[in-house]
């Protein structure tokens, strides 16, 4: 019987290691999984590579492991936001490593990853320091720069209901970063606000099929 459903928090991050790359979704407060975060942070795992929209803010989400300073190097774009004080303050001390992407391209790159797709070739940062030591082309009279498929050992991610099988549905602005995360990593793991029975989704409203989700666990209510 296939169940994908975890009791606790600290199982469904089990198995993370230093120097892993760990994507987390989310856009703006939408969608992010703060709970898994936590959890995350608590494991005291080293050398993360994260892989996100932005840095978090204040003392929460990836800020909070920024702060504890277990995160060697953030893939995403936008590290800088209205109380981003902790990447702003580890980049000012040379203690992080930043790969600046587009939006769009960051979005690309994993969805690519997610389909064993080899890379793409796109417009956005061609002619600017973004493609500094990236492949280059000049096509139908366009600049363009050729981007590699982003993947990760671990995706942290949040949606509103799920059943045992792994079937995700999610919550308007939460369908943002995490269904692509979702298919682009070896472990996806997920914190849900429900999970239901097998045949309560609707199977035209699922997002992310089952297949894609190895662990599912149910949000703590009344925890951000």
């Amino acid at each position: 019987m296939i169940n994908k459903i975890v009791a606790t928090l600290q199982q469904a991050v089990e198995g993370i290691r230093d120097g892993d790359t760990v994507m987390i979704g989310g856009f703006g407060n939408s969608g992010i999984p703060y709970q898994l975060i936590e959890a995350l942070r608590q494991l005291k795992v080293r050398d993360l590579v994260i892989v996100s929209n932005n840095a978090g803010v204040r003392e929460e989400g990836i800020a909070s492991l920024l702060r504890d300073r277990m995160v060697r190097k953030l893939i995403c774009s936008y590290p800088r936001s209205n109380g981003s004080v902790w990447f702003e303050r580890l980049y000012e001390e040379d203690a992080i490593e930043l790969e600046l992407l587009p939006q769009g391209t960051l979005s690309e790159r994993i969805r690519a990853g997610g389909a064993g797709i080899g890379g793409f070739f796109t417009r956005a940062g061609y002619g600017t320091a973004l493609a500094d030591g990236k492949e280059t082309r000049v096509i139908d009279g366009h600049g363009y720069v050729l981007e590699s498929p982003l993947r990760a050992d671990v995706a942290l991610l949040k949606a509103d209901r799920g059943d045992r099988w792994g079937n995700l549905i999610y919550n308007t602005a939460g369908r943002n970063f995490n269904p692509i995360m979702a298919t682009a990593a070896t472990t996806t793991v997920v914190e849900v606000a429900e999970i239901v029975e097998l045949g309560e989704l609707d199977p035209e409203a699922i997002v992310t099929p089952g297949i894609f989700v190895n662990r599912l666990v149910q949000r703590t209510a009344g925890i951000p």
